[in-house]
């Protein structure tokens, strides 16, 4: 956990939920919401190290970008870890803009990646989920307490050109106990 995480209160019991409610400076009588782009980019210290970026988050999208530099490997590509960084992160994204982190928090399920072609360049990747889909996966977590759902990714050069794709598996849990 991160000392900014710290400082605003965030602990292993709502930090791990993606939770974004912390109290400022130890002064837990004023609760404010933290903002979702550094949830998602300083919110997991393995996330913060690899520089990646949010460069569009709104509910049911997002758009990041992992750097080149910081996650050169040995051969001058791209770290597949990084890769794999990237492929996976939308979907704390997407929750945390489009679901009700008061009432809900995410799992991934599973994940499978195919790498096509070195990745020489920073990478974006761009996830949207339609909005009644959305609706879907809530209403089936209200009542079921968990929804699966999924959704394919590709992660793009600066060209353009896919160099990855993945596969994701979600569930969207519910907080309420025996739920």
């Amino acid at each position: 956990m991160t000392c900014i995480a710290r400082t605003i209160g965030l602990n292993r019991e709502n930090f791990h939920r993606g939770l974004p409610y912390g109290a400022l400076n130890g002064d837990r009588k004023y609760i404010l919401p933290m903002d979702p782009k550094f949830m998602i980019e300083q919110g997991i210290p393995f996330a913060g190290r690899t520089e990646v970026k949010v460069l569009e988050l709104e509910p049911g999208y997002v758009k990041m970008m992992m750097p080149l530099q910081p996650n050169l490997n040995h051969v001058g590509t791209m770290y597949a870890g990084a890769l794999f960084t990237l492929a996976e992160l939308p979907g704390g994204a997407i929750f945390l803009s489009t679901f009700d982190a008061n009432r809900f928090y995410p799992l991934i399920k599973g994940m499978e990646i195919k790498f096509l072609k070195p990745a020489t360049t920073d990478i974006t990747v761009e996830v949207r989920l339609d909005p009644d889909e959305a609706a879907r996966i809530q209403e089936a977590a209200n009542e079921n307490g968990k929804a699966n759902y999924d959704w394919e990714c590709e992660l793009k050069d600066a060209n353009g050109q896919v160099v990855a794709v993945s596969s994701n598996r979600y569930q969207l849990r519910s907080m309420k106990p025996g739920a």
